[in-house]
């Protein structure tokens, strides 16, 4: 089936200069996605009248199940999954308009396409054949979607690879980094704190962000939050190693660090987000359940 929800260009992998990002082994290339301007603020969507939703009562339904999985989801449970694919373009547009699109969206290698809804911790996922088609359609209720969640580091290395000898060119500081992360990835897990290595504070050269990016691997995972600034995550192929990069209203990279954590914070929707995305979107369908 066709859908008419969209997705933007997949965006930049860790943006550190030409050349930087490798093309995959396939040939698919992460193509430019242009960083968004203005702060996200919530808008509670427009619901059509009842009397406006004749012949949508598919919908509506998919609408309670997600309003159901939201009043009762808690952190650490597993996500729930409401399918879409088998709704036609009538039902599929009400859906479509009463959850809108907030301020996180994702790529997860050339298949899955993310989108959250306008209500925290509902994310609209799109899966797709090898030809380009949709292959199913969901919303996911979590704090992040489970099925990125299964891919993002799979087949990734556990250790980043070390430093060589000699160095290249213009390779100053990236070896003790390498070190460092190292010997922090081991300990990252559930429960333990970030840690961070906050390169707009250490000196370096291009090259060494360009050796750390080879040395780390470029994952195909990339997340742009749109919440009190612009906020690039990129997925590196090294176990929870993540590059985390935020910019200004004029595009200009004004954060750049590492975070060695199972999932950035900046991804994830708290519990009292999705809490309050259950009160939004239960005051939505009382228009429909009258």
């Amino acid at each position: 089936m066709t859908s008419d929800f969209q997705m933007p260009p997949l965006p930049p992998g860790l943006g550190i200069g030409p050349g930087s990002q490798p093309e995959s082994p396939d040939g698919v290339k992460l193509e430019t996605m242009e960083i968004p301007r203005e702060m996200f603020t919530f808008h509670m969507p427009v619901a059509p009248e009842p009397e406006d939703t004749l012949g949508m009562e598919e919908a509506k339904q998919r609408l309670r199940e997600i309003r159901d999985l939201l009043a009762r989801w808690k952190v650490g449970e597993p996500a729930g999954v409401v399918d879409l694919s088998d709704l036609d373009q009538k039902n599929l547009g009400l859906v479509n308009q009463i959850l809108g699109e907030g301020e996180v969206s994702m790529v997860s290698g050339p298949r899955i396409q993310v989108q959250e809804s306008v209500f925290a911790g509902l994310w609209r996922v799109v899966h797709f054949d090898e030809d380009g088609t949709i292959a199913r359609d969901t919303v996911e209720v979590g704090d992040w979607p489970s099925a990125v969640a299964g891919r993002v580091f799979e087949g990734a290395a556990d250790l980043p690879e070390p430093a060589s000898d000699p160095l290249p060119e213009g390779v100053f500081n990236a070896p003790p980094l390498l070190t460092e992360i190292a010997e922090k990835v081991p300990q990252a897990g559930p429960g333990v704190p970030v840690h961070t290595i906050n390169l707009s504070l250490l000196p370096h050269s291009e090259a060494d962000l360009d050796y750390l990016a080879r040395k780390l691997g470029v994952g195909d995972t990339i997340v742009l939050s749109r919440g009190y600034g612009n906020c690039r995550v990129s997925a590196t192929r090294t176990r929870n190693v993540w590059w985390v990069q935020y910019f200004n209203s004029q595009d200009t990279l004004i954060l750049n660090s590492l975070e060695i954590i199972p999932v950035p914070e900046v991804i994830l929707a708290a519990q009292e987000d999705i809490d309050d995305s259950a009160r939004r979107l239960a005051e939505v369908m009382r228009l429909y359940d009258e």
